[in-house]
């Protein structure tokens, strides 16, 4: 999720960990292993936000639990022209913010104008780039009204794209595109959204309380026009980051949800209220590219194939991850001909393989002239992140003679704003996917919005012929994305780890929490039943 949705490896149980005083009526009691960093939907890029944002906020379509849009906002599909390339969609007349302000097409309007303008400075802009001329106004060659979007009155939306991509519609849904109430935003500018009270919120819950790194409440939303299906008068959260912390809270029944780690499944997972499942989300190292010794393909290479995958699943996880050499999940995208995006990806050129990873090593010193090299380690600062960065450390400096890795742990803001000013090394990182589309993960380290410093001018070339002219042959761009993440894998431009999977414990008297595998988790039909 994000030109960095960059997660520690215990924070995709964020979505679905308890916090709270113990359960009363309809109150949830979830925690968070992280803050959020920002209810903005222009600034924010984790996990953590979106994760918020499904709950309080509303777009145009929602994701079902197969991952299909559906009509939130929106009055059904959107009509589309004979070329698809204008797309008119009707709003709901009865939606309202929750102050009592109508939800209109404007909201949209002046939301995505603020996302691609270039003074906002969003991450997020390059999702919005199908949109007609969202890329020349985001790098400053035309004006922000001259974005492809219009109000043609309250209620209607249109639309103008440059290219028709196949997974638009779900786009739809994702955070970056929530509608926002102009004059709320111009009242508080920079301030949006970094406070309960500098918001306005159209979903089926609002937020009302949130202490920085401590808490966050929700309550149901008296102005959600759907209200009557939401059972749940509240939801809240608490910034859990100690594992054995969150187990005693859900122990002694104060919360209805944790994630647990590896040293406790043995415990649990006999117990009805244990689960686990596979994502979508994948696990890699972040390479810094400008780092003089991460610049070389041979160090890259010899990293990648010093990590025992198998071994990091099997005695840190436990949670039902698999290891990937890919940077793309397995067995999610098929192509034209139903083919599974994995079998043309790359292979397994970055399987564990101590001998290869020394002969790189070795190669790689002779190259730079140096014997002693030391790397360091961006991770998060929860707990099981720290057994995760330790683990890495001693597989790296076992299999790399003369590598020293330190260890630099941040809390989940500060990792973020590290990488966005490329301020790393190499940085465990966690990718969840946007949309449908292999392309959710290969345009992550496209030149013109990756924060690697990675440019190859072919893999570029790859990517934004996959984004454009090859949307008229289905064929060559599955093929064209197939080799780009070739390209990626052959010399190590990220180093893929795991497909993540999340092991957990809720109470059986949970009800109806829709998830998918995007690991969005929605509360607006859930309900507690004792």
């Amino acid at each position: 999720m994000l030109s960095s949705v960059v997660l520690s490896a215990s924070t995709l149980l964020a979505a679905c960990s308890g916090g709270g005083s113990k359960t009363e009526g309809q109150v949830l009691n979830l925690s968070t292993t992280a803050d959020i960093p920002s209810m903005n939907p222009s600034l924010a890029t984790d996990m953590v936000s979106f994760q918020t944002f499904e709950n309080v906020y509303e777009g145009l379509y929602r994701l079902d639990k197969n991952t299909k849009p559906v009509p939130a906002l929106a009055v059904g599909e959107p009509e589309k022209s004979k070329d698809k390339k204008t797309w008119t969609i009707k709003l709901r007349k009865d939606a309202k913010w929750s102050n009592g302000d109508p939800v209109t097409a404007n909201d949209f309007v002046y939301a995505w104008r603020e996302v691609v303008n270039p003074k906002t400075g969003s991450e997020y802009a390059f999702i919005m780039f199908d949109i007609e001329n969202a890329q020349d106004i985001n790098e400053g060659k035309k004006d922000v009204n001259s974005l492809g979007v219009k109000a043609i009155d309250d209620h209607t939306l249109q639309i103008k794209l440059k290219n028709v991509q196949p997974y638009f519609e779900g786009l739809l849904s994702f955070g970056t595109f929530m509608p926002k109430n102009e004059k709320v935003a111009k009242k508080y500018g920079d301030k949006y959204g970094t406070d309960a009270k500098k918001a306005v919120y159209n979903g089926p819950f609002k937020m009302t309380e949130w202490k920085t790194e401590d808490s966050f409440k929700l309550v149901k939303n008296d102005k959600y026009w759907n209200k009557k299906v939401v059972k749940l008068e509240g939801i809240n959260y608490r910034v859990v980051k100690d594992v054995q912390t969150g187990l005693n809270l859900y122990d002694t029944d104060k919360i209805d949800s944790v994630g647990i780690s590896s040293d406790n499944v043995e415990k649990y997972k006999d117990k009805p209220d244990f689960k686990t499942e596979l994502t979508a989300a994948m696990s890699y190292f972040k390479v810094n590219h400008k780092n003089k010794y991460l610049a070389n393909k041979n160090v890259r290479l010899a990293i990648a194939k010093s990590i025992d995958k198998q071994s990091y699943v099997d005695k840190n996880l436990k949670n039902g991850s698999v290891p990937a050499n890919q940077i793309t999940p397995k067995d999610v995208y098929k192509g034209p001909d139903d083919t599974d995006f994995s079998k043309i990806a790359g292979g397994d050129i970055l399987k564990y393989d101590t001998n290869a990873a020394k002969e790189y090593w070795k190669k790689a010193k002779q190259e730079l002239g140096e014997d002693k090299i030391t790397i360091e380690l961006l991770t998060t600062d929860q707990e099981t992140a720290k057994t995760d960065a330790e683990f890495f450390k001693e597989q790296l400096e076992k299999n790399l003679d003369g590598l020293t890795v330190k260890i630099k742990m941040q809390p989940f803001k500060q990792k973020l704003a590290l990488e966005d000013k490329r301020d790393y090394d190499l940085s465990y990182s966690n990718w969840f996917p946007d949309y449908a589309d292999p392309m959710t993960f290969l345009d992550l380290f496209w030149s013109k919005q990756t924060n690697t410093n990675y440019k190859d001018a072919k893999y570029d070339q790859l990517i934004e012929d996959a984004k454009g002219p090859l949307l008229k042959d289905p064929k060559a761009r599955w093929k064209a994305l197939g080799e780009a993440s070739t390209m990626l894998l052959e010399e190590a431009h990220t180093i893929p780890v795991i497909q993540r999977g999340s092991a957990y414990l809720q109470k059986t008297y949970v009800k109806d929490v829709l998830t998918n595998s995007s690991n969005i988790y929605q509360y607006d039909k859930a309900y507690i039943k004792k």
